[in-house]
């Protein structure tokens, strides 16, 4: 088990995890984590049923997802309302190869305005989210490939 610091400053101990994807039916795939399942599958202009989103988006929706995350921490801890939050996502991708993402742009968006200081605060903290983290210092990455033993 390793630790991660938690918005509010906490060292907080995290379960390595582990994600089982299997296929579906064409080209859909169901992911199942900790009990939860998530389809994944390409839009029918690409060749899929379009069941869910694609492995790409599901990405992006990381990234915003974490970032939500750390900025409804942000203000809870300064005692505001977190209900009307939302954190819009644009992302593009890269015209050349290896096939990838080239940018994303995310938008914060809050039902209230905050002084400068606290805008400069919560953006130190969403900056920081571990997804943001993981894709600014990459993991390494081990691939396998063949039949169980």
């Amino acid at each position: 088990m390793t630790d991660i610091v938690s918005p509010t400053g906490r060292s907080v101990p995290v379960p390595e995890g582990v994600v089982r994807v299997g296929h579906l039916t064409g080209e859909a795939f169901v992911a199942e984590v900790r009990g939860h399942t998530l389809v994944t599958d390409q839009p029918v202009e690409a060749g899929g049923d379009d069941r869910g989103p694609t492995p790409v988006e599901v990405l992006v929706v990381s990234l915003a997802a974490c970032v939500a995350h750390y900025a409804g921490r942000f203000l809870e801890r300064h005692h505001l309302d977190r209900e009307q939050l939302r954190v819009l996502a644009d992302f593009t991708m890269a015209d050349d190869r290896p096939a990838r993402v080239a940018c994303v742009h995310l938008r914060v968006v809050l039902p209230y305005e905050l002084s400068r200081a606290r805008l400069e605060g919560l953006r130190a903290v969403v900056e920081h989210c571990t997804v943001h983290n993981t894709l600014l210092r990459p993991p390494d990455i081990r691939l396998e490939t063949g039949v169980p033993a």
